[in-house]
């Protein structure tokens, strides 16, 4: 009898964790690997954040708060809502947690019972899935594949829903491809689920300033009011302010279901770093020009991948509407073979076998479960971006 928990056998380790843990071992041997695997900003943490930390410490703000966040940035979360979104969350509606993905894992952990399903359009961030597992959910994956622009129809929602789902994961702009919904899309989406009051939305809006070429960011409850008392508006400072490290989610939703997730976090990490937070209400209550500063230039790097990458045979590569990645097919690709007679059958082969050979770190499309594909993240410098795009024209031009 194994002594682990019967829920760990249909997890996974997250894949961009382990890609990207193999590329610093490779490093760590002295090779040559450029990685862009993982979701972060090279950009540092704005100075006008890092002051409000140390004023923090100065201050020695920097006991235990309450589980779920001190009252100050609950109110900035508030205030933030109602300035960029439209959406009215008193203080008591809004949870803070050890980054965007606790304030997902608390939901489902507090609403899921077995047999619960959850819809996931797919290319979806690795850990839905998992996290719906870890509950005690049941995932439903609806493949949106490139030909809709990587995007989920109502057609195709409508089919999904059943008397047993809960929750649907929705996320856009997207982590893997970018792909971002307008109002117009949104609401036909928004339209279904008020035929099933019984569905509700867990809205991922983290790459909600990483937008481009006048793509305007929306969020369900924004769209259509009458789902507010059923969706829960989750967001974060990590990717918009550069502070991935500093661990900082939050979500606002009903009070009901806000007082739930708090029980779970009470029961689990309790409050996220003190000095995080009083580095958060800067990042939300301080100057945005960071997120005006690094908008053009994240534009930038997309438009330059995009173009080297479509120049290269048997690749195809959309132009996304926002976040920091690009998810591009391999379908031309599959079925070749490198110099060293090794056959690329899959997504995974292309991203194993390109790392060994060329040293460039990549996620497999499998990971976010559509292939044949992959994701670059394109949150680094030109030079590399301009090296690892090489790198990768020469590995595909070498397969037979």
């Amino acid at each position: 009898m194994s002594f682990l928990a019967k829920t760990l056998d249909a997890v996974k380790p997250s894949p961009t964790i382990a890609i990207s843990a193999m590329a610093i071992e490779m490093q760590a041997q002295g090779k040559d690997v450029i990685a862009l695997s993982a979701g972060e900003p090279d950009f540092n943490t704005p100075d006008n954040i890092k002051a409000a930390a140390k004023a923090a410490m100065d201050a020695n703000k920097t006991k235990y708060t309450a589980p779920d966040g001190i009252k100050e940035l609950k109110q900035a979360i508030c205030d933030k809502f109602k300035r960029d979104n439209e959406l009215d969350y008193k203080v008591d509606q809004v949870c803070v947690s050890t980054g965007g993905k606790q304030v997902l894992y608390n939901a489902l952990m507090a609403t899921l019972n077995p047999g619960d399903e959850v819809v996931i359009p797919a290319p979806y961030w690795v850990s839905y899935p998992d996290m719906v597992l870890l509950g005690g959910g049941a995932p439903v994956i609806i493949e949106c594949p490139i030909e809709d622009n990587f995007k989920l129809s109502p057609a195709a929602l409508e089919a999904a829903i059943t008397s047993k789902t809960k929750w649907l994961i929705f996320n856009s702009p997207s982590n893997p491809t970018g792909a971002g919904y307008t109002f117009d899309e949104l609401k036909a989406l928004t339209d279904v689920l008020l035929r099933h009051p019984h569905v509700w939305v867990m809205t991922d809006d983290m790459y909600e300033h990483l937008s481009y070429d006048g793509f305007e960011f929306c969020t369900p409850a924004q769209v259509e009011p009458q789902l507010y008392d059923r969706t829960l508006t989750v967001n974060g400072v990590s990717k918009a302010y550069a502070m991935t490290g500093w661990r900082i989610g939050y979500a606002g939703g009903p009070k009901h279901l806000i007082k739930a997730m708090g029980k779970i976090q009470s029961q689990s990490t309790s409050n996220p770093c003190t000095i995080s937070q009083w580095a958060a209400v800067e990042a939300l209550n301080g100057t945005q020009d960071y997120i005006e500063m690094s908008r053009p230039i994240f534009k930038a790097r997309r438009n330059m991948v995009v173009d080297m990458l479509n120049d290269i045979d048997g690749i195809v590569c959309p132009k996304p509407e926002g976040a920091f990645y690009v998810y591009p097919s391999i379908a031309g690709l599959i079925g070749k073979t490198t110099p060293s007679g090794v056959q690329i059958k899959t997504d995974e082969d292309f991203a194993k076998e390109l790392l060994a050979l060329h040293g460039v770190a990549l996620v497999f499309g499998a990971a976010f479960g559509l292939s044949p594909n992959f994701r670059i993240s394109y949150a680094t410098s030109d030079e590399l971006l301009v090296e690892a795009c090489g790198r990768i024209k020469e590995f595909c031009n070498s397969l037979k």
